[in-house]
C-alpha cells in the first residue's frame, strides 16, 4: 500500500490487515514501535477539523514523527498555486502527506505528483480514515461485522455513505442505506458499485429494522451550511428512540461527529450511546497510526 485515498481502492485482505493493526497499537499504546523517527508529514487541511486534525498529529508523534500542519492560508494553495505544483515542492522536502480538502482529483493528483506517501483524511467523496475507524468500533463492540446488518440513515450519498458501501462491497456484510429520494447515490454509481448487499432505501424503518449499527452523520456537510431546502427533507431520517425500537436487540449507535443534536440524531440517543460513539472517535486515532505505519513499512 502506498497510500491510502479511499476504501474504493483498498482490498478486503489490506482493509483487515489495517484493523488489525490498530488494535494491536491502541493496546500497546506508548509501548510499540517508532516507524516514524526522524520523519516530517505535512498535514494540509482546507476544511475545519477536531478529531482529524487531533487524532493525525497525535498518531504521528507516537510513532515517532513530527508532524506540520498547513492551513489552506499558510500555503500557496490559498493563492491558486496547483496541487501539482505543491506537491512536487513538498515531495522533495517531507515524507509523507495527510490531506482533508473538497476535490477527491487533488488527493489523487497530490499522490501522482509529490511521489511521497498520501493519505486522505476527507474529501467529498469519500472518509476512509473515519470508516476504518468504525469498522474497528464495529469488531470491538460486536465481535465484527460478519453476519451482521449495519444501517445508515441521512444522506444517500455523502463522503460517508459512499466509503461505507465500498466497506461493505469489500468486506460483505449487509448496509441499508435510507435517504430521501434526492439525496440518494445515483444509478451510475450503483452499477459501477455492483454490491447486491447494498440497499437502498427511502423508509428509515425499513432499513433499521433488525439493523445492529445505525449509523448517521449530519444532513449537510462542510461547504453546504444554509441549505435549508436540503435540510428540510431530512426531518423523517432522525436517529431517535422509536427508530432505534425496530434495531436488533444490543444494537449500537455511530455517529462521526460533530453532531447536531435535535437534528439528526436526538440528544436522548446520542447520550444513551455516548460510550461508543465516543470510544469511535478514540479509534481515528489507532487507526490513522495503523495507516501511518503500514505506509512507512511500504
Amino acid at each position: 500500500m502506498k497510500h491510502l485515498l479511499s476504501i474504493q481502492e483498498l482490498s478486503a485482505e489490506e482493509i483487515t490487515a489495517l484493523l488489525d493493526d490498530a488494535a494491536r497499537l491502541k493496546a500497546e499504546r506508548g509501548g510499540h514501535e517508532q516507524p516514524l523517527a526522524g520523519q516530517t508529514w505535512a498535514m494540509i487541511f482546507t476544511k475545519s477539523s477536531t478529531r482529524t486534525r487531533v487524532s493525525f498529529e497525535v498518531g504521528i508523534r507516537e510513532l515517532g514523527g513530527f508532524p506540520m500542519f498547513l492551513s489552506k492560508n499558510d500555503i500557496q494553495l490559498g493563492r491558486g498555486e496547483p496541487i501539482k505544483d505543491t506537491a512536487r515542492v513538498l515531495g522533495r522536502m517531507v515524507h509523507g502527506c495527510i490531506i482533508r480538502t473538497f476535490a477527491q482529483q487533488d488527493v489523487v493528483d497530490f499522490a501522482d505528483f509529490s511521489g511521497i506517501p498520501t493519505i486522505n483524511a476527507l474529501t467529498d467523496d469519500e472518509h476512509p480514515c473515519q470508516i476504518l475507524a468504525d469498522l474497528l468500533t464495529v469488531k470491538e463492540s460486536l465481535g465484527g461485522w460478519e453476519g451482521k446488518k449495519i444501517a445508515f440513515i441521512g444522506d444517500g450519498f455523502s463522503n460517508m455513505t459512499i466509503s461505507w458501501m465500498w466497506a461493505a462491497k469489500k468486506l460483505g456484510f449487509e448496509l441499508a442505506v435510507a435517504s430521501p429520494a434526492d439525496y440518494q447515490p445515483p444509478a451510475d454509481f450503483l452499477a459501477k458499485l455492483d454490491a447486491p448487499q447494498v440497499s437502498i432505501t427511502t423508509d428509515p424503518v425499513l432499513a433499521a429494522t433488525g439493523a445492529h449499527v445505525i449509523n448517521t452523520d449530519v444532513w449537510l456537510s462542510m461547504g453546504q451550511e444554509g441549505q435549508q431546502e436540503k435540510e428540510a427533507a431530512f426531518g423523517p431520517f432522525q436517529v431517535n428512540a422509536d427508530l432505534l425500537s425496530h434495531a436488533a436487540n444490543g444494537h449500537i449507535v455511530l455517529h462521526c461527529l460533530p453532531a447536531y443534536r435535535g437534528k439528526e440524531i436526538t440528544e436522548e440517543v446520542l447520550e444513551k450511546h455516548a460510550a461508543v460513539i465516543f470510544q469511535e472517535a478514540e479509534n481515528r486515532l489507532h487507526a490513522q497510526k495503523a495507516i501511518l505505519v503500514a505506509l512507512a513499512k511500504s
